[in-house]
């Protein structure tokens, strides 16, 4: 399978054989995370009573099928749309610790035209264009995003202790909701150079209606965990409408 994106043929499945990424996750109040959520008819996957998790990440892609650029998303793990309804929070850990809960990529602004029409034509991933000043070497990877001339975000994140193995292959199931349609994406990962700690970020939120949202979920606050990734190798799949 191959689509034509803005006049070059991009074949399936797509690579990124480079990049380098940060992040933050945080504990959200999950009655919020749902209202915020609810367009796309998922359910935001609860690691302890009345908590969800919201992570924020930057990803330098430096080596891709899609080329270079940046990006910066909004995510929140999710349950699957094959789970039961009646999922309890002690499911939502079986499928943490399973590698079978999803991620939502909620919002996704980028800084190049080719990959935000690849990612919204392809995968219905919310891509829009933004302004970025991002530093991903030294002891702490720093990150500003801006759209429309309003600051999203400014994340800092301090380098913890190295994961053994460097990091483990895994595969997450990606959601994402455009056009009245949600996605679900095979997304595949081999990280290396992978560190990770508790807390670790610091978040400065601006006046972009992104980081009015944000505020709703309790942000700026102290994160459950940051982890930056020196090497981050992915590939996605065909995207299939649920």
């Amino acid at each position: 399978m191959s689509y034509t994106i803005l006049g070059k043929k991009v074949e399936m499945p797509v690579e990124v054989r480079t990049a380098s990424a940060f992040m933050a996750l945080y504990s959200v109040p999950s009655t919020t995370a749902q209202s915020i959520i609810d367009y796309t008819g998922l359910t935001v996957l609860q690691y302890r009573p009345g908590r969800a998790l919201c992570g924020l990440v930057f990803v330098d892609y430096i080596d891709g099928d899609l080329g270079p650029y940046n990006e910066f998303g909004v995510t929140y793990m999710v349950r699957s749309h094959t789970a039961p309804p009646e999922t309890s929070v002690l499911g939502d850990l079986r499928s943490l610790a399973a590698g079978t809960a999803g991620a939502l990529i909620h919002e996704l602004p980028v800084d190049g035209e080719f990959t935000k029409a690849a990612g919204r034509e392809i995968w219905g991933f919310p891509k829009v264009l933004a302004e970025f000043d991002t530093e991903h070497v030294g002891s702490v990877k720093r990150g500003s995003v801006s759209r429309d001339g309003k600051l999203i975000t400014q994340l800092s994140v301090k380098s913890g202790v190295s994961v053994p193995g460097g990091g483990a292959n895994m595969s997450l199931a990606a959601y994402s909701h455009l056009d009245g349609a949600t996605r679900c994406t095979s997304w595949d990962m081999a990280p290396t150079g992978v560190k990770s700690r508790p807390g670790g970020a610091e978040v400065q939120l601006g006046s972009h209606p992104m980081a009015a949202e944000l505020r709703k979920l309790g942000l700026p606050r102290r994160a459950l965990m940051t982890t930056t990734i020196k090497n981050l190798a992915m590939t996605f799949g065909e995207a299939t409408t649920i």
